[in-house]
């Protein structure tokens, strides 16, 4: 396999320059979100950038009430299928979880991201995770 043609950082970069990139294998047109080597559906590895709209679906989520150590609780984690196709998980923010019911499944959301607080036993090893907000 040659080079990856969108690495983690590069993507991780697309987010802080508030884009959304990802892949579209060139051999059976599969969108991949968050970016992968290969296809997931057809296994190849000829892709190229491809970017994606910032607005989608709510299909899915879930209020987490016990979380990993420094992450305040409760939260919701949030299935969205973006209006180019694709279906991403990230934490819906600016929402009170303690609200949360059913009707929030196909609300429209804007996405955005922010960058994780590194784990201590990975120095410089900061991710970053989806956000969405309810568009209004």
């Amino acid at each position: 396999m040659g080079t990856y043609p969108l690495t983690y950082e590069e993507y991780k970069q697309g987010l802080l320059d508030d884009k959304l990139l990802g892949l579209r294998c060139m051999d059976c047109g599969e969108l991949l979100l968050p970016p992968s080597a290969v296809c997931t559906s057809c296994g190849g590895s000829n892709m190229e950038v491809n970017s994606f709209s910032k607005k989608g679906k709510i299909k899915t989520f879930s209020v987490i009430r016990v979380g990993p150590v420094g992450y305040n609780t409760p939260y919701v984690v949030a299935l969205v299928e973006l209006q180019d196709g694709p279906w991403v998980v990230g934490n819906l923010i600016s929402f009170d979880p303690t609200k949360a019911s059913m009707d929030l499944i196909e609300k429209e959301v804007s996405v955005g991201s922010r960058i994780l607080p590194h784990d201590p036993a990975e120095p410089g090893q900061e991710g970053c995770v989806l956000t969405f907000e309810l568009i209004k």
